[in-house]
């Protein structure tokens, strides 16, 4: 499968310090599977090549305003968890983009996200389309969750979706392996960072 840069997105979702930092909200339930993967090396080594190559770089981070009054006042699954924990609050470090992949000009930053599939509650959609892109290539948090909930709907909606399995993590590494080994197979093409920098 050719990789055209020019029609090709990297989708970044919740690359935030909630996660992915010392002291984030969720960083201790991520940490042994984002080791394991070596998901933040990979993920650079994929950006610079994607940028280098001419792809479209796209960050989603998560946010919600202090007090979380734009979901339901009875949050269950992992949004409860989220409220819980007081994640992903705007303009708080937890939900700022971890310094290392911070977004450089020329990048694109998805505003509103508040749930799990990121083409839900943003308009991801009309940016690709608008931009001509009909490949995305996802890397992120959670394995299972958001990362997988966006592969499915892009899927859906007619893209070419690729997976970036050494770029994403889950909260166990069951959870983890079993989104790689029976689900990402059925709505994407799985790939690593590597294959997917060799490919542009």
């Amino acid at each position: 499968m050719p990789i055209d840069p020019t029609k090709t997105a990297i989708v970044l979702i919740e690359y935030q310090n909630d996660f992915v930092s010392e002291g984030g909200a969720f960083h201790g339930a991520v940490q042994g599977v984002m080791e394991k993967t070596d998901m933040m090396a990979n993920t650079r080594k994929a950006v610079a090549a994607a940028r280098a190559a001419g792809v479209t770089i796209i960050h989603v981070p998560i946010t919600f305003a202090a007090g979380y009054n734009e979901i339901t006042a009875h949050p269950y699954g992992i949004l409860k968890g989220v409220v819980d924990g007081n994640a992903f609050v705007k303009g708080e470090w937890g939900a700022q983009i971890v310094d290392e992949l911070a977004p450089q000009a020329g990048d694109i930053v998805v505003e509103g996200k508040r749930g799990l599939d990121t083409f839900a509650s943003t308009n991801l959609d009309f940016i690709l389309r608008s931009k001509g892109i009909t490949t995305i290539a996802i890397g992120g948090f959670l394995t299972n969750c958001c990362v997988e909930s966006t592969m499915r709907t892009g899927y859906e909606h007619g893209y070419q979706v690729i997976t970036l399995q050494d770029c994403v993590a889950a909260t166990s590494q069951e959870e983890h392996d079993n989104a790689l080994k029976y689900d990402f197979p059925m709505f994407s093409t799985p790939m690593s960072a590597a294959d997917f920098a060799g490919q542009l």
